[in-house]
C-alpha cells in the first residue's frame, strides 16, 4: 500500500494507520486501514496518542480470503519486517497500544533488499522457512501471559475485552498477529542459530536467552518451606568418620570452635599434640632449653609439661629422697623450682599472702625400679653409684636401670598428654643413641600413633661455653657437698661415657621422617629438619632468639595520669604534674643502675674463682662480656600519649635509643573506655560480673574491645625481640602489658596473670641467667624522687581495682 494514500495529517484522523506492507505480500494478508476506519468495531476504538507508537501487542487482524494460499515463511519475513519497524519505537509493554500514521515512519523502515543483510542472515531465513508448517499448529498456541506489577486501566480493560470478542468472531478464518507470530519466530531463531553471534536482530548484544525457562515461566506465589535447623550428621553416610579432624592453629583467645571454645587443643585433636624429646650429651644446656620452652609455651596458654628423666633417676636410685626433690612442673605454668639449680627464681605467687601450696610426688615418683613391689618406705636403703661408672654403656645392670626409668617417665608423660589435658610433654634426657631413640618412639606409636614428636638436639662446640656449663653442674644434686676438683673430673668423666656411644640426630631420624631440631651453641645455628605443625614451627622459631648475653630488662607502668586520676579505663590522656616527676626520676634512676650494673660485671670477671665460693652460681662467660663498654640501652614505649611523655627524658638522650610501639598499649576496653569501674557495675552489671569471674578470657563489648588473651598473642612477637636482643631494654608500659610480660618472665599460672597487683611507682628488674632469672623490685619514693629496693618482694594479687 502506497503512503500516499494515508492522510499525512494526524489532526484529520487519529484513528487511520498503516502499517509497511510487506513486498510481494497479497492483499488478503494485508491489514486494510479503511477497513478498521468503517468497521463496526473500529467505532468504539479510542482515539490513539499522536505520538509515536507500536502496532497492537495482542489480537488478531482481518484478512480477505484470497483465491490461493502462501507460504508460511512469507509470513514470517513480514512478522519480521513488523518488528524491525517496532524497534525504532518505544515498548508496547510500558504504554497503552498506539500505531503511527504510515506517511511519517515508512521512510526509516529498512526496505526489502536491506531486510535480510542487516537483520537476519539468509541461512536462518531458509531455516526459518523450512520450520514454516509447524506455525500452523503454533499459531494457535496461546502466549506466555503478561504479568504488570501495576493494575489494569479502565481504558486498558476496554482494550482487551474488545480484542478478546474480536478473535473470538473471527478465530476461523484470522492469521496470529504480528507480535505473537515474531514471539514465535524469534523462539525458534534463538533455537536455530542462537541468534547473529548471541546479538539480537537488531544487531545489539542480547544478554536473556529467549528459550530460557527463566524468561517465559511465572514466580511462585506459595510460602515457602519452612527453615529446618541443621543438625549434626556424618555427610549423609552411615559409615562412623574414621579419619582424624584437621589439626590446625590453635590460639587461645584468637580462634573458636564447637570442640573447643577457649581455643586451647581440644582432646579429640591428639595429633595436634606434641612430645618434645631432648637429645644430648651433659652440659649441653638441655635442661635450660626445656624450661624456656615450657615458660613460653604455658605462657601462650599451651598446658605444658617437663618430665626429666634424670630426677626420676635419682629418686629411684636412693640419691634423692621425695622430700628433698623438687616438684616437677605443673600443668598450668607453674613449678617450685630445683633448690640446688640455684638461685630460686621469686616467681611463686601469693595466694591470698599465703605461699601457694607445693606439689606432692608422693603418687608420682617411683622409689624403685619395680613399680607394683611393695616397699617399706621407713626402711633405710643404700643408694646406687651414680659415678661416672654408672653411665658407661659396657654397665649393663645400670644401661637397663636407666632404660627402664626412661620408659617409665615417658608413660607419665603420654598419660598426661592423653588423659590429663596436656598439650606438650617434654622429656628431658639425654637419649644419646639411635637405639634409646627408636625405642622412645616406638614405644609412644603404640599407646598412641596420632601424637606428634619432635626431637630437639642441644650441640655445643664452644670449649669455653662447655667449660662454664660443666662448673654450673658442681652446684647440682650429684655432686652436692663434694670436693668440687674431684666432682668437675668425675663429671668430665661421665661426659667421655657417653660421648664413646653418641650417635647424633641425622640419618635414622630422616629414613622415618621424624621432625627433629638441632641447636648448636645456644642457638648460634639452627637445623631444621621435615617440621610440620604449628606448635612445632613456633618452637623453632622462639629457638632462633635464644642468646646467654648479660643484660637487664626493665619493667614499668608510666606515670599517673589525668584519667588515673579520675579513675577512668582506657583513653588517651597526658600526664598529670605528679606523673611528670616520676618520668624524671626513672630516667635518673635507670641511668645510675645501667653504671652500677657495669662496675658489678667487670668485678664479677675480675673476681671469678675456681671452685665457685659459697653462693657464687654464675660461672664465667668470658666471651660474653667482651662488649659491655658498647652495650646499648633501649627505651620501649606504647603510641599512647601518657607513654611516652613518661620517657620524654630519656628521648632527650641521645645515649638511649626510644621507640614506640603500637603491641604495647593499653587493653582496649571497647564500649566501656572513659569509664570507670563504679559506673560499670552499675550500667552494665552484667557485663561487670561476667568479667569478675573470668578476667583472663573475658573480652570487652564493642568495636576494639579486648581481653588479655588478646594483649597476649599481640605481644608475642614482642617477647621474641626480647629475648633475642642483647642490649637492657626499659618497657614503659600499662597495667595489662606489665601484667603479662612479668607473666611470661616470671612463669606465673594463668590464674595469676589477670589479678597480678602492678601499681603504679612500681619499677622491676629482670637479669636473665643460664638457670633462669634474677628478679628485683623497685619502689618509687615520691618525696625522695628515688626507688628504693623491697628485698624480699613476691608479686602478689590485686586488692585496688583501680590501680
Amino acid at each position: 500500500m502506497d503512503s500516499s494514500a494515508v492522510p499525512s495529517s494526524r489532526a484529520t484522523d487519529t484513528r487511520k494507520w498503516s502499517t509497511p506492507t510487506p513486498p510481494d505480500t497479497p492483499t488478503s494478508m494485508t491489514p486494510q486501514s479503511e477497513s478498521l476506519s468503517s468497521s463496526p468495531e473500529s467505532a468504539h476504538l479510542p482515539d490513539r496518542p499522536a505520538s509515536t507508537g507500536t502496532l497492537p501487542s495482542k489480537g488478531y487482524y482481518p484478512v480477505q480470503h484470497h483465491q490461493h494460499h502462501h507460504h508460511p515463511s512469507s509470513y514470517l519475513l513480514w512478522a519480521l519486517l513488523q518488528t524491525q519497524a517496532a524497534s525504532h519505537l518505544p515498548s508496547a509493554s510500558t504504554s497503552a497500544p498506539s500505531c503511527t500514521p504510515a506517511s511519517e515512519n515508512s521512510a526509516d523502515l529498512p526496505s526489502h533488499k536491506d531486510f535480510g543483510r542487516t537483520s537476519s542472515p539468509p541461512e536462518s531465513l531458509r531455516k526459518l522457512a523450512i520450520k514454516g508448517q509447524l506455525m500452523a499448529s503454533a499459531a494457535t498456541t496461546p502466549s506466555s501471559p503478561t504479568i504488570s506489577v501495576h493494575a489494569p486501566t479502565n481504558r486498558q480493560q476496554q482494550d482487551s475485552q474488545q480484542q478478546k470478542d474480536h478473535e473470538k468472531e473471527h478465530q476461523d478464518t484470522l492469521l496470529p498477529a504480528p507480535a505473537v507470530a515474531f514471539s514465535h519466530a524469534l523462539r525458534s531463531l534463538n533455537d536455530l542459530d542462537g541468534g547473529i553471534g548471541g546479538f539480537g536482530f537488531t544487531g545489539q548484544h542480547n544478554p536473556i536467552a529467549y528459550n530460557s525457562p527463566y524468561s517465559q515461566s511465572i514466580p511462585s506465589t506459595a510460602p515457602g518451606s519452612p527453615r529446618i535447623p541443621p543438625m549434626r550428621q556424618n555427610s549423609g553416610c552411615v559409615t562412623p568418620r574414621i579419619r582424624p579432624h584437621a589439626t590446625t592453629l590453635n590460639i587461645p583467645g584468637m580462634t573458636r570452635s564447637r570442640v573447643s571454645p577457649d581455643g586451647r587443643i581440644p582432646e579429640r585433636d591428639v595429633a595436634a599434640k606434641l612430645v618434645v624429646i631432648m637429645v644430648g650429651l651433659p652440659a649441653r644446656g638441655k635442661s635450660y632449653i626445656t624450661k624456656k620452652i615450657q615458660r613460653y609455651l604455658s605462657w601462650q596458654q599451651h598446658n605444658t609439661k617437663i618430665f626429666n628423666v634424670g630426677n626420676r633417676r635419682r629418686i629411684a636410685a636412693g640419691v634423692i629422697h621425695k622430700g628433698d626433690q623438687p616438684a616437677p612442673t605443673s600443668a598450668d605454668g607453674h613449678d617450685d623450682h630445683d633448690p640446688h639449680d640455684a638461685p630460686k627464681r621469686a616467681a611463686t605467687i601469693l595466694l591470698q599472702g599465703k605461699d601457694a601450696p607445693k606439689i606432692s610426688l608422693e603418687q608420682e615418683e617411683p622409689t624403685t625400679l619395680d613399680l607394683n613391689e611393695h616397699r617399706d618406705e621407713s626402711a633405710p636403703k643404700d643408694p646406687i653409684d651414680q659415678s661416672a661408672k654408672f653411665f658407661d654403656p659396657k654397665n649393663e645392670t645400670a644401661a637397663k636401670l636407666r632404660e627402664q626409668v626412661a620408659i617409665d617417665t615417658l608413660d607419665e608423660l603420654l598419660n598426661y598428654l592423653l588423659h590429663q589435658g596436656g598439650s606438650v610433654g617434654i622429656l628431658d634426657a639425654t637419649n644419646s643413641n639411635v637405639h634409646r631413640r627408636k625405642l622412645i618412639v616406638e614405644h609412644i606409636q603404640q599407646r598412641e600413633p596420632k601424637l606428634g614428636i619432635l626431637f630437639i638436639e642441644s650441640i655445643c662446640h664452644d670449649q669455653n661455653l662447655l667449660e662454664a656449663n660443666m662448673r654450673l653442674k658442681l652446684a647440682g644434686p650429684d655432686y652436692k657437698d663434694k670436693d668440687p676438683h674431684k666432682s668437675l673430673e668425675d663429671f668430665r668423666e661421665r661426659v667421655r661415657a657417653y660421648e664413646s656411644a653418641y650417635e647424633p640426630l641425622g640419618k635414622w631420624e630422616e629414613d622415618n621422617d621424624l621432625q627433629y631440631i638441632q641447636m648448636i651453641d645456644v642457638g648460634r645455628k639452627v637445623i631444621h629438619h621435615r617440621l610440620r605443625g604449628f606448635l612445632t614451627a613456633g618452637i623453632a622459631s622462639y629457638l632462633t632468639t635464644f642468646n646467654l648475653a648479660p643484660r637487664q630488662i626493665w619493667i614499668t607502668r608510666h606515670g599517673q595520669s589525668q584519667d588515673n586520676q579520675l579513675h577512668k579505663l582506657g583513653g588517651d590522656s597526658g600526664l598529670t604534674e605528679r606523673g611528670h616527676y616520676y618520668a624524671q626520676a626513672l630516667y635518673n634512676f635507670i641511668t645510675f643502675k645501667r653504671k652500677e650494673w657495669l662496675i658489678e660485671q667487670k668485678n664479677k670477671i675480675a673476681s671469678s674463682t675456681f671452685p665457685p665460693a659459697p653462693g657464687d652460681h654464675t660461672p664465667p662467660y668470658p666471651e660474653l662480656y667482651q662488649e659491655l663498654d658498647d652495650k646499648n640501652f633501649c627505651v620501649w614505649t606504647s603510641m599512647l600519649k601518657r607513654s611516652i611523655e613518661s620517657a620524654e627524658y630519656f628521648d632527650a638522650d641521645d645515649d638511649y635509643d626510644v621507640k614506640q610501639w603500637e603491641m604495647l598499649n593499653e587493653l582496649n576496653a571497647g564500649t566501656f573506655e572513659g569509664m570507670t569501674y563504679e559506673e560499670i557495675a552499675q550500667q552494665y552489671p552484667e557485663e561487670y560480673q561476667k568479667r569478675s569471674k573470668d578476667k583472663l578470657h573475658y573480652i570487652y563489648p564493642g568495636v576494639g574491645g579486648e581481653g588479655y588473651l588478646q594483649v597476649i598473642s599481640r605481644l608475642r612477637d614482642m617477647v621474641r625481640e626480647i629475648e633475642r636482643i642483647t642490649d637492657h631494654v626499659l618497657i614503659v608500659g600499662h597495667r595489662s602489658v606489665c601484667r603479662v610480660l612479668m607473666a611470661y618472665f616470671m612463669d606465673l599460672t594463668r590464674e595469676s596473670i589477670a589479678d597480678l597487683d602492678v601499681p603504679l611507682g612500681m619499677l622491676y628488674a629482670i637479669d636473665p641467667k643460664p638457670y633462669g632469672i634474677e628478679f628485683h623490685a623497685y619502689k618509687y619514693d615520691e618525696a625522695q624522687g628515688w626507688f628504693k629496693e623491697l628485698p624480699n618482694y613476691r608479686p602478689q594479687r590485686t586488692t585496688d581495682r583501680n590501680n
